[in-house]
């Protein structure tokens, strides 16, 4: 049972956690769409189809959710603008706030690796570790290869005036292996980092209640919290603990997630070998 003295701390703003959450389940619809639209011989992609109306209804999910990630996308990059260019936030761009990657993720990184094979002590994480700039990047990455190619093809008469309509057939394998590529990292390397790592399994409710107990800081972000301590800037972060309500919301959400995050790469892995 919690201990009630257990300090909580803000890690996470309403407006961060919405975002993510609209990231998260855009993803999941665009994977739980686009894998039949990738597999549309295998018999259970075909019976997944009808379960939601048929190929035309998965296409048109699939759009929309692509529509609205490409939304939540552009707002947060808007956002990242306007508080670096007009409210001057250059701590975004470098420092131990940035998602920006700085010599020492590198350091963590082979430290980590060292740590593992039990050759050196656990690096000391900052506020974001290596893992985290690799996820959030990873999104960009995304938007431009698998976003682009997309919108390509469903505006390919419009593209076709700009460049060489074969290109539209590269732009479809660019699409749907990259796809696949993002789907098997989120369903198992983002999962694993994020909520099946031991210090979080089976799940790490922070993004979902936007904070974290104090022990938590001092365990995954041990620098980031010796730094807070230095300054006195704790104090001005500490919160109520989340209510019951969240909490039980966050495990219902996330276990979805999971769950279905996991059978999808198993259908993914099983189309595949049959292909």
């Amino acid at each position: 049972m919690e201990d009630v003295n257990t300090r909580y701390y803000i890690r996470f703003s309403l407006a961060q956690r919405f975002l993510h959450g609209t990231l998260a389940a855009t993803f999941l619809g665009l994977a739980f769409t686009g894998l039949p639209l990738r597999f549309s011989t295998a018999p259970y992609m075909q019976s997944l189809a009808r379960l939601v109306g048929g190929f035309g209804a998965v296409l048109f999910f699939h759009k929309f959710c692509a529509l609205t990630l490409t939304i939540a996308f552009l707002i947060h990059v808007a956002n990242l603008a306007y508080r670096i260019v007009v409210k001057r936030e250059y701590s975004l761009v470098w420092g131990p706030r940035s998602m920006v990657p700085r010599w020492k993720d590198i350091q963590d990184f082979f430290g980590n690796i060292m740590w593992f094979l039990h050759l050196g002590p656990k690096p000391k994480f900052d506020r974001y570790a290596y893992w985290d700039k690799v996820d959030y990047w990873a999104v960009f990455w995304g938007m431009a290869i698998i976003g682009l190619s997309g919108y390509a093809m469903w505006f390919g008469s419009f593209f076709a005036r700009i460049i060489p309509g074969s290109w539209l057939n590269i732009a479809l394998l660019i699409h749907g292996e990259e796809a696949i590529l993002a789907v098997g990292f989120i369903f198992t390397i983002h999962f694993f980092n994020t909520h099946l790592r031991p210090d979080s399994f089976p799940m790490d409710l922070t993004i979902f209640t936007g904070r974290l107990s104090e022990e938590e800081l001092k365990s995954k972000h041990p620098e980031e919290y010796e730094r807070l301590v230095a300054n006195g800037g704790l104090k001005a972060l500490e919160v109520e603990a989340p209510p019951r309500w969240m909490k039980n919301f966050a495990w219902s959400i996330g276990s979805l997630a999971i769950v279905g995050g996991v059978i999808m790469v198993v259908f993914m892995a099983v189309a595949f070998i049959k292909e």
